[in-house]
């Protein structure tokens, strides 16, 4: 439907029409240019009689929906469109990618496999942690000359072994690849000797006032930062 007298738009009365040509609104145009204005959308919900914000907010969904022509020649939806995707655009830029590390081949391979034997590991639970509501499923090496579990016994549940354990050289290390570096303040970023290969972690007990500073430190640095906080 398109907007072209005041009696178009729903809820609007011959009453309005008067009321509206007081505060000098007298056209379709001038209308949709007020309703761009809080200022002027309150005087006319104010002037108007039997007019809430409710009915105002339909108005704008039909002149706009309509693609009206304002006064200084602009299409009104076009202007909403372009203004929608102008933000799109500014939030993309905002993004930024994480550093990566620099590995070698090797150690690129040894994270892989550590995925994969970390996947098939067993979950290790405490002897008998079924039997006894006080035991908890934590793991504690088993005790006792009569342990079935400590000799390995057919049926019972796995015991940590060395064989169990990842490949040497991704040990240690962070999923992504970087060694872990403790912080607490911006003079421990000091401890970071090669930002190529080596991350920093803020402790948790940081306030957000120090944690910034850090932040702000280590982005100058070219440092990653593995627990991150973004800024609002």
């Amino acid at each position: 439907m398109t907007i072209k007298n005041f009696t178009d738009l729903t809820g609007l009365k011959e009453k309005n029409i008067a009321e509206l040509e007081s505060i000098g609104i007298t056209t379709i145009d001038a209308l949709a240019n007020a309703l761009h204005d809080e200022h002027r959308v309150k005087e006319i919900i104010k002037t108007l009689s039997r007019i809430g914000p409710k009915t105002v907010e339909k108005w704008k969904s039909q002149i706009f929906d309509t693609k009206e022509v304002t006064a200084e020649g602009k299409e009104i939806g076009k202007n909403i469109t372009s203004e929608s995707e102008n933000i799109k655009v500014e939030e993309k830029k905002k993004y930024t990618p994480s550093i990566k590390p620099s590995l070698d081949a090797e150690t690129k391979s040894a994270i892989m496999k550590r995925e994969v034997i970390d996947r098939r590991r067993p979950n290790f639970k405490r002897q008998e942690w079924f039997r006894y509501s006080k035991l908890e499923e934590v793991w504690r090496r088993p005790k006792g000359i009569h342990s079935k579990m400590k000799r390995n016994l057919k049926r019972r549940p796995p015991v940590v072994d060395i064989g169990f354990r990842g490949p040497t050289k991704a040990r240690g290390l962070h999923s992504s690849g970087f060694e872990e570096i403790f912080v607490c303040n911006v003079t421990d970023l000091e401890k970071v000797v090669d930002a190529k290969i080596q991350a920093v972690r803020i402790s948790g007990t940081v306030g957000t006032k120090k944690r910034i500073d850090i932040q702000n430190r280590a982005k100058e640095l070219g440092i990653r930062i593995l627990n991150e906080v973004i800024q609002v």
